[in-house]
């Protein structure tokens, strides 16, 4: 599906509208286009739409309008079979909400995306599941909870399970909404510090979505959602 795309954006907007509600548009971008290993800080006021852009990014979503490219796959064509599958092969996502599984340990959690697609599987290469479960737990400072249930972490130990998740497996997009609100300074950092060196690690683009403005020096380019959305425009002059 994206062999033939290897110079294209990875992540690309053109003509995009969506609304939740006939005829009021949450977003409406003309165009973007973000390069294959850039890191971006997505920013924006509350209602802006920052989540739901992340949510068309991720093919949860579909647009209203227009297309939604990402690595040279236009969601638009695809299936909802087709995007979930696109999905766990190449995103990793870490939702503000966390959507770990209740009744599974912290391990099976981590382990989710490798169990549904072997392409990410065979990322791994010559390492074993465990062992890749041990070192990615072991940088986010949860290695003591692997075997532990989802009810008994704290909201910050529930959101590093979810940012575990979405990195292992080396995807080639991670998208992150407001990954590091639940974490103290230190844990913070360390998470960041993880997550730059995976996307490093697999030229991964990275689209971050957080209310810190502190951490946008960090990123390669800041992208203003207030000023690229047109649909904004539109409801300041209503």
């Amino acid at each position: 599906m994206t062999s033939d795309a290897a110079g294209s954006p990875a992540v690309e907007l053109s003509q995009l509208r969506f609304a939740y509600a006939r005829g009021r548009d949450v977003l409406n971008i003309e165009q973007l286009a973000i390069a294959r290993g850039e890191t971006v800080f997505l920013h924006g006021p509350s209602g802006s739409g920052k989540t739901t852009l992340l949510g068309l990014l991720a093919g949860v979503l579909q647009p209203t309008s227009g297309h939604v490219k990402v690595l040279g796959a236009d969601f638009a064509t695809m299936s909802s079979g087709a995007r979930d599958a696109f999905r766990a092969r190449h995103l990793g996502y870490v939702f503000q909400m966390f959507n770990l599984i209740p009744y599974l340990p912290v391990r099976e959690n981590i382990l989710l995306p490798i169990r549904l697609d072997a392409g990410r599987r065979a990322r791994l290469g010559a390492q074993s599941l465990d062992s890749a479960v041990d070192d990615i737990a072991r940088q986010l400072d949860i290695d003591p909870l692997l075997d532990a249930p989802i009810s008994e972490l704290s909201v910050g130990q529930q959101q590093r399970v979810a940012a575990a998740r979405a990195l292992i497996g080396a995807p080639e997009v991670v998208v992150a909404d407001e990954p590091t609100s639940a974490l103290d300074t230190d844990r913070r950092e360390q998470f960041l510090q993880l997550l730059f060196a995976s996307c490093r690690k697999a030229n991964a683009t990275l689209v971050f979505v957080s209310h810190d403005h502190t951490l946008m020096p960090l990123f390669s380019r800041t992208v203003e959602l207030a000023t690229l959305n047109r649909a904004s425009d539109s409801r300041r002059s209503a």
